[in-house]
Parts: structure tokens; sequence; C-alpha cells
């Protein structure tokens, strides 16, 4: 690598592709392997108060986007998804939007490691940005959507040559491909079903965490607080009268 090349290529030149490309399943793989990390972080430093795990987790991520912007070489998360897919058939894609992306998780990085790691300091608003770099990591981990590449196709105005699962290349659907009306009813249903059960479950279920009631207050609007606060306060108000009925 040169600075000569550090602007124009990234990745490996692979015979027959036009540009440098990477090994999307080694970055599928990583990504999932910071997915889970991360999952396992929310529940151990919420569930045991553990703040250093999110402290460490967060210092690796930003660590590892570094070195992910120098060169897929030196990631340790991608090295580690190389040697769990080694013995899969490679799937290339373009290096360059690659990079964009995960340039754009070095940014998201960036304040966490201020927010959480060198100044803890949680907010709702904070804990949003951790959340949108999950997501990126799942979407691209168990889709092969990589959200930075639309972003990068966008802002170049150009077609990205061989983008994650062959989104660049114009072509018709496979029948396989194709919802009938009853598998379009079912995939809306279950998406429906499941955004209104996570929000039932944080709007309605009493929590018994800090984490949990700082997920509790986030969905409800100001009046539903307000209106939650009264009754909290009235039932322990005829709580409290009640027991000085008994003493007489």
């Amino acid at each position: 690598m040169n600075l000569k090349t550090f602007f124009t290529e990234y990745g490996e030149h692979v015979a027959g592709y036009e540009v440098t490309v990477i090994n999307e399943r080694e970055a599928k793989a990583a990504a999932g392997m910071l997915f889970m990390l991360g999952m396992m972080v929310i529940f151990i430093g919420i569930g045991y108060n553990h703040v250093i795990v999110a402290r460490v987790y967060l210092a690796f991520l930003f660590i590892d986007f570094t070195a992910r912007i120098i060169s897929p070489k030196y990631s340790p998360s991608l090295l580690l998804g190389k040697f769990v897919v080694r013995n899969q058939k490679p799937d290339y894609v373009g290096g360059m939007q690659k990079r964009f992306a995960w340039s754009l998780g070095w940014l998201i990085s960036l304040p966490m490691l201020y927010w959480f790691v060198l100044h803890w300091d949680i907010t709702f608003y904070k804990v949003l940005i951790c959340v949108l770099c999950l997501t990126l990591m799942f979407l691209e981990g168990a889709f092969s959507i990589c959200v930075g590449c639309i972003i990068y196709k966008f802002i170049t105005r150009e077609d990205p040559k061989y983008c994650p699962g062959g989104v660049c290349e114009i072509r018709q659907k496979d029948p396989i491909q194709k919802f009938n009306p009853i598998q379009g009813a079912i995939a809306i249903i279950t998406f429906t079903a499941l955004i209104v059960g996570v929000y039932l479950f944080l709007a309605k279920t009493e929590s018994k965490t800090f984490f949990g009631e700082f997920l509790h207050e986030a969905v409800l609007t100001k009046t539903q607080l307000k209106t939650e606060k009264d009754l909290k306060f009235q039932a322990e108000e005829a709580a409290f009268d009640s027991d000085d009925d008994d003493d007489f």
C-alpha cells in the first residue's frame, strides 16, 4: 500500500475483476460477530451493571474501524471473519464502496468513544447512536445490506462495481424471489406484530432495571408519562390511607 493508490484502490487485485475487491463473506462474518458481541455487552453491562464491558467493546470497535479504513488486512474482526469462512468460496465485492461504508462506521464510533469510553455520560439519544451502529451491523451480517454502499452510490452518482448481493446489476427477479398475495400479507402482519409487540412490552410492562425504565419512558409521550405518574401517585396514596385505617 502507498499514498498513490490509497485513495483509488482498496482490497485485493483478483483476476477477472476490474477493480480491487474484498471478500464479502469475511465482511458478513465480522459484522455478525461484532453484532453478537454488542448484544452481549448490552445484556452483561445492563443486567450486571458492569460499565467496563461497554467501554472495552466500544474502544475495540473504534480501533477495528480505524484499521479497516487503512486496510482490511489489519482489521481484527475481519481477520477473525476470514478464519471462520476460510473454507467457503469467496464472494468478491468492490472495495472502495466498502471502505466508504466502514468510514461511516468509524465516524459513528468516534463520538461513542468520547461519550462512553473517555467520559461515561449515557443519555437516550446517545444510546440511539449505539443502536444505529448495531442495526447497520445486523443488516450487513444478516442480509448483506450495505447501507454505506447505497450512500456511496448516491454521492458518486455512479453504479459501483460488484455490490453485495449483486444489487448493482440490473436484472429481473427470479420467481422464488417474488411474493404472492398470501406471502405478502403474512410478511406484513408478522412485521407489524413485531413492532406492536415491542412497543406494548416497553410501554405496558413494569421495568425492574434502570435501562428498562429508560426505554419505557422513551416510548411514551409526555401526556402518557404524566398520566402514568398520576395513577401511580394515586395508588400509593390509596395504599397509604389503607394502612392508616388498618392501624385504627
